[in-house]
């Protein structure tokens, strides 16, 4: 038996993404990410809908290779707004260092995804929007969660390679 998608009407979007992120708040980013593909499928260049993709992938990160970094990133790279590209492209490097620390990672295996998720920040910053300091929340969590390990375990790999076996 062959199933075949069905199409949203046109005047279905807003409600469609306004379910997408209640799903999303469940935190059911499956069912988030159906919805944007759907709306998506009417509307393919639909800002709040590529946003919420984007974000619904992440939800679903997990630190292993399974996860789907590049259909995130291609989510956020097709936003119109360059302070959202890099925003959203800085919370994606962001939120795969933390699902690979969470999987056990070593934290020195990840200072190269904090460090491009601060830049994405930085670059974000300085193009903001008058009285939105998103882009600086982020980045003071990136500095905060670099400052919760030893210093030693954001370099260790540094040591390794220069056969430094005080460690």
């Amino acid at each position: 038996m062959e199933f075949k998608l069905k199409s949203i009407s046109p005047e279905g979007v807003d409600a469609a993404l306004s379910k997408a992120e209640l799903y999303r708040l469940l935190n059911e980013p499956e069912e988030a990410e159906s919805i944007c593909r759907d709306v998506l499928a009417v509307e393919a260049e639909h800002q709040l809908a590529l946003r919420l993709l984007g974000l619904a992938i992440t939800d679903q990160f997990t630190g292993n290779p399974s996860d789907r970094y590049s259909d995130a990133e291609n989510a956020f790279q097709q936003l119109i707004d360059r302070y959202e590209r890099l925003y959203y492209t800085g919370l994606l490097h962001e939120r795969r260092a933390k699902a690979q620390l969470r999987l056990g990672r070593p934290p020195h295996t990840l200072l190269v995804l904090l460090e491009e998720a601060m830049r994405s920040y930085e670059e974000a910053e300085k193009i903001r929007p008058t009285g939105n300091d998103e882009a600086i929340l982020r980045w003071n969590r990136c500095v905060r969660l670099i400052q919760a390990h030893a210093e030693s375990d954001w370099h260790r790999e540094v040591e390794i390679e220069m056969g430094d076996s005080t460690s």
